[in-house]
C-alpha cells in the first residue's frame, strides 16, 4: 500500500525524528490539518494508516532505498553508476568510506522515525474514533506491526536508538535519549504479539499490500532469530511455513511458486510465495522534482545497464538505466551454473561479447547486472504524464516464503533440533532447492548460508545475514570493512547536533 491518498501534513510536523533538528525549529501551520481537528472518522483512521504504510515504502530522492543500500554493502555487489561519486551515498557504503556526515544513514533514520511518529500518533488517537470495533482493531494491529518493522530496521542498523512510543512535544525533541537495544527488542516483540490476533489470515485482492497475520508472525520469527532465541524463532516460523514444507500452508495459502523466475515478473504480484511486499506502480505522477515521492520502483532504473542498445531481434528489451548494483564476478562464478542464474543476473558481458547487445561501462564495471528488478521496455509506464525512469512497477519482497523456509531451517539447526535426512529442517532447506531442480544437501550452516546467498541475491538480505552470522568482517574486508565498526551505521551527525543523542562507540562516540 502506497501513496493512494492525500496524507496529513500534520503527521510530519515535528518529526523525521530530529531529522531537521535546529534550535529555530519553525512549523508553518498554513494549509495544515491540525491534529486536534483530525482523527474523527473511520476515513480519517484509514488515511492515517496509509500514511504509515507510505513510510514503509519510502525511497530516497537520491534514487535508492533500503535494498540498494544493503546490496552495495554486501560482498556480492558493487555500487557502480557513472563515476566514483555518482549517488555518493551508495558509493561510500560500497567502499566503506562513509562517516557521520556522509552516507545514506540519514535516509534510514528519517524513514524509520517519521514512520514511528505517524504510527504513534495513530495509536494514540484511534481509541477516540467512533468506528467499527473490528476495523479499529485491525488498523491498530497493522500500525503496531509497521512500528515493529521500523524499530527492527533501526536497531539493526544503528543499535543505540531512541525508543519513543507516544507523541513527543516539539519542545522535548532535543531531550530525547537512547534506549538499550534490549528495550527496543522488547517493544518489537510486544507490538507483534499484540498485533497478531487482530490481523486477518488473508486479504481480498483490493487489499493487497496490507499486513496479514502471517506477515507479522514471519517478522516475529526473524526478530527472535536476531535475538538468538532459536526455538522461539523456529516455532513462530513453523506457523508461517505450514505443517508440511513444500506444500501449501492450509491456513494462509503460502506455497513456493513452481518457477523461480516468475517471482520477479511484474504481472505476478502477490503470488502464493509473497508474505509481505512493498507495492510499486507504473502510474505515479511523481517526477524529477521529488523522485522519492514516485510510486515507481527506483531500483529498476538505477540497476539497468547504461547506454543499452539492442543489436539483434533476440536481445533482451532492457530500458537504459544507470548501471548500479552490479554483481562481482566472484558472485557470478558462484551462481553461473545454478538454475537461478538467468533470473538473477543480467549478463551484459556475454551479450556484448556475442554481438547481441551493447552497453556503456559503469564505474568499476563487471558486466553483471541485477536482473530481478531491471526495468524493461515491456513494463515501462504507459501513463502519458508519468516520468518513465521513475515509474517501473516491480514490487519488492520484504518477506517471501523461501526466506522463511531457510530461516526456520537455520533456527532449528541452531536450536539443536534433529536435522538428519527427512527431518523438518532437511525438508525446508531442500524444498527451496527442489523448486529449482537441485538435489538435496545436508542441513549445515554452510549449506544454509550458500542457499540464502543464491536464492535471495539482490533482495537486500546478504549484508544483514553476514552481520547476524558474525561473518561480515571476513567476507567484506576486501571492500574496506573494519571489524568492530562497520557492523552498525553511524548515527547521522545532524541528529547529534544540539541533542542528547550520543554517537555509537564504534564510530568514536561514547554510547
Amino acid at each position: 500500500m502506497k501513496k493512494k491518498y492525500t496524507y496529513l501534513a500534520a503527521l510530519v510536523i515535528a518529526t523525521q525524528l530530529l531529522g531537521s533538528c535546529k534550535k529555530d525549529l519553525d512549523v508553518n501551520p498554513q494549509n495544515r490539518i491540525l491534529l486536534e481537528n483530525y482523527y474523527k472518522t473511520e476515513a480519517d483512521a484509514f488515511a492515517a494508516l496509509v500514511s504509515v504504510y507510505d513510510r514503509f515504502g519510502f525511497q530516497a530522492s537520491g534514487l535508492y532505498d533500503k535494498v540498494a543500500i544493503m546490496d552495495v554493502a554486501s560482498d556480492d555487489q558493487v555500487a557502480g553508476g557513472g563515476s566514483a561519486t555518482d549517488i555518493n551515498d551508495l558509493q561510500v557504503v560500497s567502499n566503506y568510506s562513509l562517516s557521520a556526515n556522509v552516507g545514506p544513514q540519514g535516509y534510514l533514520w528519517n524513514r524509520g522515525y517519521s514512520g514511528i511518529f505517524r504510527a504513534n500518533t495513530l495509536l494514540q488517537k484511534i481509541d477516540g474514533i467512533n468506528m467499527d470495533a473490528g476495523k479499529k482493531a485491525r488498523i491498530a494491529a497493522e500500525t503496531k506491526t509497521l512500528r515493529a518493522i521500523f524499530y527492527f530496521d533501526l536497531v539493526r542498523f544503528f543499535k543505540n536508538i531512541p525508543l519513543i512510543t507516544g507523541i513527543v512535544d516539539p519542545n522535548d525533541l532535543y531531550n530525547v535519549v537512547q534506549a538499550a537495544p534490549a528495550e527496543v527488542y522488547a517493544l518489537i516483540e510486544k507490538d507483534l504479539t499484540e498485533a497478531i490476533p487482530g490481523l486477518p489470515n488473508t486479504v481480498v485482492a483490493a487489499e493487497n499490500g496490507r499486513i496479514t497475520k502471517g506477515a507479522a508472525q514471519a517478522l516475529l520469527g526473524k526478530v527472535y532469530l536476531w535475538e538468538k532465541k532459536y526455538q522461539q524463532a523456529a516455532d513462530q516460523l513453523q506457523i508461517v511455513n505450514g505443517p508440511t514444507p513444500g506444500q501449501a500452508n492450509p491456513t494462509y495459502g503460502y506455497k513456493l511458486i513452481p518457477n523461480f523466475g516468475d517471482l520477479f515478473k511484474t504481472t505476478n504480484k502477490f503470488n502464493s510465495e509473497s508474505i509481505l511486499e512493498i507495492v510499486h506502480s507504473a502510474n505515479s505522477l511523481g517526477g524529477w522534482g521529488d523522485a522519492g515521492a514516485s510510486e515507481g520502483n527506483l531500483l529498476s532504473i538505477i540497476a539497468g545497464p547504461r547506454g543499452y542498445a539492442a543489436l539483434t531481434t533476440t536481445a533482451p528489451d532492457y530500458h537504459t538505466g544507470y548501471g548500479f548494483l552490479s554483481f562481482y564476478k566472484s558472485f557470478f562464478d558462484l551462481i553461473h551454473f545454478d538454475p537461478r542464474n538467468k533470473a538473477t543476473v543480467a549478463n551484459l558481458d556475454s551479450l556484448k561479447t556475442n554481438g547481441i547487445a551493447n552497453y556503456q561501462n559503469s564505474f568499476n564495471n563487471t558486466g553483471y547486472f541485477l536482473e530481478k528488478f531491471a526495468g524493461r521496455v515491456s513494463n515501462r509506464t504507459t501513463q502519458p504524464s508519468a516520468t518513465i525512469d521513475l515509474n517501473f512497477p516491480h514490487d519488492i519482497y520484504e518477506i517471501r516464503l523461501a526466506d522463511t523456509y531457510l530461516l526456520e531451517a537455520e533456527a532449528l539447526l541452531s536450536a539443536g533440533a534433529n536435522v538428519s535426512a527427512g527431518s523438518r529442517a532437511y525438508q525446508l532447506l531442500n524444498a527451496v532447492r527442489a523448486r529449482v531442480a537441485l538435489n538435496p544437501v545436508a542441513v549445515t550452516m554452510d549449506n544454509i548460508e550458500k542457499e540464502r546467498r543464491l536464492e535471495l541475491a539482490g533482495e537486500g538480505h546478504r549484508w544483514l545475514d553476514l552481520v547476524r552470522w558474525g561473518k561480515a568482517a571476513s567476507a567484506l574486508a576486501f571492500k574496506g570493512f573494519v571489524a568492530g565498526k562497520h557492523e552498525v551505521f553511524p548515527i547521522p551527525q545532524s541528529e547529534l547536533n544540539n541533542t542528547k543523542l550520543q554517537q555509537n562507540k564504534e564510530w568514536g562516540g561514547t554510547k
